[in-house]
């Protein structure tokens, strides 16, 4: 046993150093191992060879870019430890698109015209509204889920509070269509 190079293991150490770095610091940073493929992926065979796909987010960009430089440190120590070897591909960095501030605020005021309450909620999630951020001023309207929960088959909403949502949104466009 310790003679191995295990990819495996290593990628799983790599996997606890990214759980640990994004949650050694305060904030809303997220970071993500979602997919791994061992290689050759035979249960009685030490995998030589792992990929895995690591995504970071924050609203500060220079915050994700920083955990991603310091998980490369840790790669580094890791592979050493393992006598294994890291390789990065190019990060793919989609700059984070924050809410435009009078649609935020046009979005609030027809909320509450309708007689509903509004959260303010940063969203860390890839949305198409970051892509529409490039061309003009965005905003969203989330809506409750039962128990919060969302991107998941069980995710569920009240068909009232999607009509409700819908109807903000109707007026809101109506709003921002007159201005």
């Amino acid at each position: 046993m310790d003679q191995r190079h295990d990819a495996l293991l290593s990628a799983a150490r790599f996997i606890e150093k990214v759980n640990q770095v994004v949650t050694s610091m305060p904030g809303r940073q997220v970071g993500t191992v979602g997919w791994i493929k061992a290689e050759p992926g035979a249960s009685n065979v030490i995998p030589g060879k792992v990929v895995l796909g690591l995504e970071l987010r924050d609203l500060d960009e220079k915050k994700f870019v920083g955990m991603f430089d310091q998980l490369r440190s840790e790669a580094e120590m890791v592979a050493r430890l393992d006598q294994t070897r890291f390789s990065f591909a190019k990060p793919i960095i989609v700059r984070p698109a924050l809410t435009d501030v009078t649609i935020r605020k046009l979005i609030a005021d027809t909320a509450a015209s309708l007689g509903f309450s509004t959260k303010l909620m940063p969203s860390g999630a890839i949305q198409d509204a970051q892509e529409i951020s490039h061309i003009g001023p965005m905003g969203m309207i989330f809506i409750p889920s039962i128990g919060g929960i969302s991107h998941s088959p069980k995710e569920f909403s009240r068909p009232q509070d999607i009509e409700n949502g819908a109807n903000v949104l109707l007026q809101t466009v109506l709003v921002f269509d007159k201005q």
